[in-house]
């Protein structure tokens, strides 16, 4: 229990990872009293590496050469960053054009679909997802202890970010030894802007029910 915890070490970073991540990053933070940038929830950190990799995988490019990123809710809400994805620095949009793998960026919006549904068919087949979160959280542990300062898309607190707060959700933040450290906040379009709050009110309207 939280309390157990913050009993023992009140000096710990608190790594959430069971689901609604995003709800219970934010319950364990209101109940430990701990600052914020050391209550962190797994987030869309799996979503993005899935959401490189397919898309490396479409473009037949090195996933490590691609840098975009799945943000907000972890679950129904979330939403891609296409506005600031790129290939070793060339926007997406214009590497579409030339690379000949798909006619417009519109032809890339099945991929975001596939991640985000993917937990879904994982479950139907496994019963559960055991292996790529695993991965997820020991990356995320390995980056706290080395003290690497690594961007990653975990959820943390809110405070006007967007116009955003009090809630718990994905953007891209530097994580290290400190915990969260920062976050770095994306130039995102109007309508991802707009994409983010609605996943915002859909985590807020959870949030009013529970009793803290």
């Amino acid at each position: 229990r939280c309390s157990q915890i913050v009993r023992c070490n009140r000096d710990a970073i608190l790594l959430v990872v069971a689901n609604p991540v995003d709800i219970l990053t934010y319950v364990t933070l209101k109940l430990s009293g701990f600052p914020a940038s050391r209550v962190i929830g797994s987030g869309t950190v799996l979503d993005t590496a899935r959401f490189k990799y397919l898309l490396g995988e479409h473009l037949e490019v090195d996933p490590r050469n691609i840098h975009a990123f799945i943000i907000g809710e972890h679950g129904d809400t979330e939403l891609p960053v296409w506005s600031s994805a790129n290939v070793s620095g060339i926007d997406l949009a214009d590497f579409c054009k030339v690379c000949g793998k798909c006619a417009d960026m519109a032809g890339l919006h099945g991929i975001y679909e596939e991640v985000k549904n993917s937990a879904y068919r994982i479950i139907e087949r496994k019963g559960a997802t055991f292996y790529a979160v695993s991965v997820s959280v020991c990356h995320i542990v390995k980056c706290i202890l080395t003290g690497i300062d690594t961007t990653m898309t975990v959820s943390t607190m809110l405070n006007g970010e967007y116009g955003i707060d009090d809630v718990c959700l994905s953007l891209v933040n530097i994580v290290g030894h400190k915990g969260a450290e920062s976050k770095i906040l994306l130039p995102l379009t109007d309508a991802e802007q707009e994409s983010l709050r609605k996943s915002a009110e859909c985590l807020k309207e959870i949030i009013r029910q529970v009793e803290i």
